[in-house]
Order: structure tokens, then sequence, then C-alpha cells
């Protein structure tokens, strides 16, 4: 009888954290959707073919696009994901298959320092390192600020992804063998490229809207610039400068640039659990 007791009580206790559950992923959804739509309602009126094609008008001015700030996000962040890549899938191989390397513990000490610093403070460090010794904004150190926010997240997800790797397939290259870096690069990381792209992606997503570390880097620009010396706008940035304008129309073209640039990070985030779902 009191087995019987216990055995309802402890479904009771699980009947009522799964509401919790669900209670508290539809309130997260809630609020996801009522932001969306918010946008939706002061944002579409602003989606239209000019958006896409042109360049913003001057201030005053009705009308134009944001082609430049679109053009300039790919391309920052092209180059963001670029310099990120390489470091982090480095450093997530000597986390994961050197665990006793003199370097494992000030990399893991750097890759957590960086995921924990506030994006301006990784805006302020690519101002000092490259803003000011090539005496300008630019592109390229929008770029490296980026990179800065994605090396950390690339880093940690290839040390999970390769720990997954079962360890027999190490040991039967070794006992073939190959050197343990051939090892690594012809059985280890193939076996884990689906999550380390999928790393990538998310790491791409996290650092497509921050508009802060921009501010001191990339700058903007209100034409189309693909010169990656020179400043370059950014849809966070224009986002950041529109919302707080006075014109009305650069208001709705501020929500346009949200649902633009949310469309961008559902597709990366799309792209990502496609990664996942299949061996590329």
């Amino acid at each position: 009888m009191n087995r019987g007791l216990r055995l309802r009580q402890r479904y009771l206790r699980d009947r009522v954290m799964l509401g919790l559950v669900a209670v508290g992923t539809v309130l997260a959804l809630l609020v996801l959707f009522l932001v969306m739509g918010y946008a939706l309602v002061n944002g579409l009126s602003a989606l239209n073919w000019d958006f896409f094609v042109r360049d913003m008008k001057p201030p005053g001015e009705t009308g134009g696009g944001l082609r430049q700030a679109i053009v300039g996000t790919l391309l920052v962040d092209g180059v963001g994901v670029l310099i990120a890549l390489p470091f982090g899938i480095a450093a997530g191989v000597l986390l994961s298959e050197y665990p006793d390397h003199p370097l494992n513990v000030p990399v893991r000490l750097m890759a957590d320092t960086l995921n924990g610093m506030p994006a301006i403070l990784k805006g302020l460090v690519a101002f000092v390192l490259i803003v000011k010794p090539m005496g300008g904004f630019s592109g390229l150190s929008g770029g490296v600020a980026l990179g800065f926010i994605m090396v950390p997240i690339i880093t940690r997800a290839t040390e999970g992804v390769l720990s997954l790797v079962p360890r027999e397939i190490r040991e039967a290259g070794l006992a073939l063998g190959l050197p343990r870096w051939q090892v690594i690069l012809a059985l280890v990381l193939p076996v884990a490229r689906a999550g380390i792209v999928t790393g990538v992606l998310l790491a791409f997503a996290r650092a497509a809207g921050e508009a802060a570390p921009l501010l001191f880097t990339s700058f903007g620009s209100p034409f189309l610039e693909t010169n990656l010396l020179k400043p370059i706008d950014t849809l966070p940035l224009r986002l950041f400068q529109f919302a707080i304008s006075p014109y009305e129309d650069w208001h709705r073209q501020a929500w346009a640039a949200g649902l633009v640039l949310f469309a961008m990070i559902v597709l990366t985030s799309l792209l990502a659990r496609w990664a996942t779902r299949r061996r590329l």
C-alpha cells in the first residue's frame, strides 16, 4: 500500500513538473510571437523591393532602402567567420585531443574569458588592435570584433563534438601506423564535421545581431561599400541608429531591418539544425 502511494506521489510530481515546463514554454513562445507580431505590424510596410536594392536616403527624406547594410552585414560577418574558424577549430582540437598539453589550461581560460566578456569590450579590443594602427574605421576591424565573439563558441562546439567521437576510431588509425595529427585530420574531424558546422552556424547567428562592437570598428556608412579597409554599414548598426532617430520613416525601416536580421538568424539556425540531422 505504501508503495502504491509513493508511486502515485511520484506520478503526481511528474505531471506537475511537466505542466510547469509546458507553461514556461508557452510563455517564452508567447513573448517571441508578441515581439515578432509587433515588428511585423510596424516594419512590414517598409519591406519592398527598394528596401533591398537601394541605399538609404539622406536624413529627412522618405523612401530608399538598406542595401548597403544588408551587403555589409554579409561581408563583415563573413570576415568574422573566416577569422574565427581556424582558431576556434584548432583550440577545440587542442582541448579535446591533447588534454595534457601545457597550452590546454590557458586556452580554456581564454575561451571562457572571451565567452563571458561583454561584446562591447571585444569591440574596444578590436579598436585598439586594428582601428588605431590603421588610422581609421574599417569592415576588417568589425570582422575581427565579431571573430572574438565567434571563437569561444566554435571552440566549445568543436571540443564537445570531438569528445563524442568513439575512441575506437582513433585507436584504429593509430594501429595502422598513422601519426596522431593525421588520425585527427583524416578520421576524427570528418566524423565530427556535422557538429562542427552546426557550431560555426550558431556562432554566426550569435554574432550577426551584435551592434555594440561595430560602433568602434566598422562604424557604418550611408553608401554601399565593399572595400574592407573602409567603414562598412551593417544591419545591427543601422537598426540602432534609425531607432534613436527623430524620423518616422527611419523608425519603420528600423523595424524592417530587425525583421530581415531576424530572418537571417532563423535561417542560420535552421541550417544548423539541418546539419545535425544528416552527415555532410
